[in-house]
């Protein structure tokens, strides 16, 4: 296996900084758009395993990454509990039930993991028979907060303002659906990791727009209580977790300090300073901004060496990625290049 991902998380020595990319599946790739078109809608497609595997494969055919990702979506668990989940052009997730009074949080169950999303797990194994064991697999979740945002406004937001105004009327009726919620999380990346992926990633994208108590109370804890339920399972082999929150720069330390492996940055963090700031409690990934993507290859290689550079001498626990998803539009031979200018600038030995 190409063990650079897995050598990293766990500091081990290794011979070039890996990579892997946010989305590096997906609409940016003409390949996935023609895959795609042969279902009417994401999570008909999401609920395909063939389909999803064979999305999974596509970038690793163009670009010398190394991981696949599993192609799905951060809100299987959401769609599993029937809250009405669909996906509208130019708006994203709409849940046609969004939460809205404790009736419905304080009815809500726990879904059937291994029966409602057992799409998830014959995915998995497609693709770890695909794979062949050439690279590692990485599975994913939303975090139980950013879960609670789509289900609670029912789509994305600016503000936020009614799962905000549930924080701080009813925090305990909020604290109860993060529970149920984050116990979901652990039974499904617990049955993510048994169907044989290698690492497991959470985004958290939208913990950045709390306070930072509000942060430490509603979203870090949860993350907290997920990862120690996966370190602490003995009948779990043992996989690295890496945890992402986007703008959430300020809470380095404290993230770091959940026992996560990994800590994934946006573009809006300074590597230099988390790397004083942590030294190597932890490994680091990320950062590219994806919009660079959209300029010159000349530019992208400049980027890349300069995010390398930042890194200062020794360059060793830190996964190159982007600080989110690649972007729809986006050349695909611009990420040529970006995965190029990484193999160039990053080697260790």
């Amino acid at each position: 296996m190409n063990n650079r991902l897995l050598a990293t998380l766990t500091n081990q020595t290794t011979d070039s900084i890996p990579i892997w990319l946010m989305r590096q599946a997906g609409r940016y790739l003409p390949e996935y758009r023609a895959v795609r078109a042969t279902k009417p809608d994401f999570m008909s497609f999401c609920k395909t395993p063939e389909l999803c595997c064979e999305v999974t494969l596509q970038p690793l055919e163009r670009y010398a990454l190394d991981a696949a990702i599993l192609f799905s979506d951060i809100l299987t668990i959401p769609d599993a509990m029937n809250l009405g989940l669909n996906f509208v052009a130019n708006e994203g997730p709409v849940f046609n039930a969004p939460l809205r009074n404790e009736s419905q949080i304080r009815s809500l169950q726990m879904p059937d993991i291994e029966h409602d999303l057992d799409y998830v797990t014959q995915t998995i194994k497609l693709i770890k028979k695909a794979l062949n064991n050439q690279l590692p697999l990485i599975g994913f979740s939303g975090s139980p907060w950013t879960l609670a945002c789509y289900m609670v406004e029912g789509q994305s937001s600016k503000t936020f303002s009614i799962i905000k105004s549930m924080l701080y009327s009813r925090p305990e009726l909020l604290q109860h659906l993060l529970q149920l919620l984050s116990e979901s999380v652990i039974a499904y990346l617990k049955m993510q990791i048994q169907a044989g992926v290698d690492t497991i990633m959470l985004f958290d994208t939208w913990g950045g727009i709390l306070t930072t108590r509000a942060y430490h109370d509603f979203s870090l804890k949860w993350m907290q209580h997920i990862v120690h339920a996966l370190k602490t399972d003995p009948s779990l082999k043992q996989v690295p977790v890496i945890l992402f929150t986007k703008n959430g720069a300020q809470w380095a330390e404290s993230i770091a300090a959940t026992g996560c492996a990994g800590l994934g940055l946006d573009w809006t963090w300074d590597i230099s300073a988390v790397r004083k700031q942590l030294s190597y409690k932890v490994t680091l990934q990320g950062n590219m901004d994806p919009s660079i993507l959209f300029g010159s290859p000349e530019l992208i290689q400049q980027e890349v060496q300069r995010i390398m550079t930042s890194l200062g001498a020794d360059k060793s626990q830190f996964i190159f990625n982007l600080g989110h998803g690649i972007q729809p539009g986006t050349p695909p031979e611009n990420v040529a290049a970006m995965v190029e200018a990484v193999r160039k600038y990053g080697k260790l030995s």
